[in-house]
């Protein structure tokens, strides 16, 4: 699914009419199509399956390299990944960091950021969008545990309200053995240790 790039045009340029601006002006003539560009990008998740990365497996014990594949949990730190808020339309930003305990199947690492990838491109809140990420994981992939977390500077936040530049929120999503806390601690520490996000 894509946008409709010409009704976003005419709806930014309806919008800067409504706040007081000439959209003819030279400073904004370029406004309503740089609007379509960027909103074509920030919701590029919009429709599209955020489980089809993980549709390609390696079977932990048939693998063409067994000897390659690991024996406790895979953990992909500092994933970059940037949304925006549903309810201001502001953008958030941050690291997600996933945690998965395989069972019989892994995935290539780069499934993981484009599940982030897929699940962020959409309006969003940070709560929703690490339970998601851990549900499509856990309910596609044969994982005996996942967990994510999502570590992120929001601009509601920082822009507006109380306007508070350093602040970020950190969210916890977890599945299957993670639910423990204790299962969980060993890794919530292996994320703080080079991120900062201890504070979960």
């Amino acid at each position: 699914m894509s946008v409709d790039r010409t009704r976003i045009e005419r709806l930014t340029r309806e919008l800067l009419e409504a706040i007081g601006e000439d959209p003819d002006r030279p400073g904004l003539r370029q406004t309503p199509a740089r609007m379509a560009d960027l909103y074509s990008e920030f919701f590029a998740g919009v429709g599209e399956d955020a489980a089809a990365p993980l549709a390609r497996t390696i079977s932990v014990s048939r693998g063409p390299a067994p000897d390659t594949l690991p024996s406790g949990a895979v953990l992909l730190r500092d994933i970059r990944f940037r949304s925006v808020c549903e309810h201001h339309l502001l953008p958030f930003a941050g690291h997600a960091h996933i945690a998965y305990l395989p069972g019989e199947q892994v995935v290539g690492l780069g499934a993981l950021v484009r599940v982030v990838e897929i699940l962020a491109t959409r309006p969003q809140v940070q709560e929703r969008l690490g339970e998601q990420i851990a549900d499509v994981i856990a309910e596609n992939l044969d994982a005996r545990g996942v967990l994510v977390v999502l570590d992120a500077s929001h601009g509601c936040v920082t822009m507006r309200g109380g306007r508070q530049p350093e602040a970020s929120t950190l969210t916890i999503a977890a599945r299957g053995e993670y639910t423990d806390a204790v299962v969980r601690a060993e890794l919530i520490a292996l994320i703080g240790a080079s991120t900062g996000a201890a504070r979960a």
